[in-house]
């Protein structure tokens, strides 16, 4: 068994795509979207992620991988199929189901004339989803039952954007949530080429899918509480990065996500802590823990804009530079990023804006067209009056800031760098 096909080519799909056929599979990637296959197919990556470019032209020419848009070519030519389709957010905070639900009926037309195949759901799903919804779907557009004429498991991704081919290869666990044990047996098989001292958990697919909420849930509240301490430190004239570098060198504890800052962004924390609140609150359960996340990361952007606002008050400043649009940094990501509330508030401040990133200047023109982007951070620098840094590049630590007026939203730089110098936590 060596044929996997992936539904959906975004991070997930083509991430783990990539990453499987390195690892010996052959491998087709599907995706509706014509004009990203040809961006695939001609060996460019449609995101930024370090390595994945390379990585894709390499597996191109090794002729294991390939991309299309004929999901029943996929199916017929695999014997495991990845559901890895995005589940976005609806304003109520529940998740929209109308990929997922869309790639089910497809998938179900293509198991009619096919023997046993295994279908893995690995978009992020609330739990019980596989199996009041997904399954159901799929037995109706085959007019097959599930555990006699294919299989189904849910295995939760843990990829990370800006080091995702890292945890590809080097995942902390492997979750297999199965219908039947013929099912997990068949995706224990499929994770055989990963390192047998990886734990790996076998449950149930509700439980497959409560890992997964339970984990980002448990990421935003190590955020949260990191700046909540950060916040009081400040009041107190402590610098709260060295807290909660103290803290972190606890045994029981971990200095990952334990910064103190801006808080999170990005496409998953949030939308999967807000549908697990949702998914709560329709079952009678009101979650305050995990509303207080929610807040607390929300108030960090509100906290840094009231900084941004004194200083501009108080010292008249005309241009205001704005170092790092991605959420976070190695990304070319914007969803989620603090600095789309930052710049709209500015907008309404008479003042001009400059502004770099070194991804993601094309995504941000969309919604900013009037931006002056200029080519490097040192030009934005050089003609601003306040520099706010919001994303944690590495090049940002070593441009030149001598006499300028610094808000920094990630530590990136130190006090003695720049004539005037605020962070939101220290």
């Amino acid at each position: 068994m060596k044929n996997l096909s992936f539904i959906g080519a975004g991070y997930v799909g083509l991430c783990n795509g990539v990453g499987f056929t390195i690892l010996g599979y052959k491998v087709t990637v599907v995706d509706i979207d014509e004009e990203k296959v040809r961006i695939i197919n001609s060996g460019l990556s449609p995101i930024y992620e370090e390595g994945l470019e390379k990585s894709l032209k390499d597996v191109l020419n090794s002729g294991l991988f390939k991309a299309t848009t004929i999901i029943q070519d996929a199916i017929d030519n695999s014997e495991v199929t990845f559901l890895c389709v995005q589940t976005p957010q609806r304003s109520n905070g529940s998740i929209d189901l109308k990929y997922v639900i869309k790639a089910a009926k497809e998938i179900g037309k293509c198991l009619r004339n096919k023997n046993w195949h295994l279908v893995v759901i690995k978009s992020t799903v609330v739990p019980s989803t596989t199996e009041e919804k997904i399954i159901p779907i799929l037995e109706k557009y085959s007019g097959k039952s599930v555990g006699e004429d294919f299989g189904v498991c849910n295995s939760p991704e843990f990829l990370s954007e800006g080091d995702a081919l890292n945890n590809f290869f080097n995942p902390d666990r492997i979750i297999i949530g199965e219908y039947d044990e013929k099912s997990g047996n068949l995706l224990e098989e499929v994770y055989s080429c990963f390192d047998k001292k990886i734990p790996r958990l076998i449950v149930d697919m509700k439980t497959a899918e409560m890992i997964k909420y339970a984990s980002n849930a448990f990421i935003g509240m190590k955020i949260s509480f990191a700046n909540e301490i950060g916040n009081i430190s400040k009041l107190l004239g402590i610098d709260g990065r060295k807290v909660m570098d103290g803290v972190g060198l606890d045994h029981r504890f971990s200095r990952y996500f334990n910064q103190p800052g801006l808080g999170f962004g990005g496409p998953c924390i949030k939308k999967d802590i807000l549908a697990l609140i949702n998914e709560a609150r329709s079952r009678g359960y009101d979650s305050r823990i995990l509303k207080n996340i929610i807040e607390i990361n929300n108030m960090q952007t509100d906290i840094l804009l009231q900084l941004i606002k004194i200083k501009i008050r108080d010292n008249k400043f005309k241009t205001v530079g704005i170092l790092g649009l991605s959420y976070k940094e190695n990304v070319s990501d914007i969803r989620g990023s603090s600095s789309i509330k930052i710049i709209s508030e500015l907008n309404n401040m008479n003042v001009n804006i400059l502004a770099y990133d070194p991804k993601v200047e094309e995504n941000m023109r969309k919604l900013f067209p009037k931006i002056d982007y200029k080519l490097s951070g040192q030009e934005v620098i050089d003609n601003s009056d306040l520099i706010i840094i919001l994303t944690k590049w590495m090049e940002f630590s070593e441009l030149n800031y001598t006499n300028k007026s610094v808000i920094d939203g990630k530590g990136v730089i130190s006090k003695e760098k720049c004539k005037e110098y605020e962070g939101i936590c220290w």
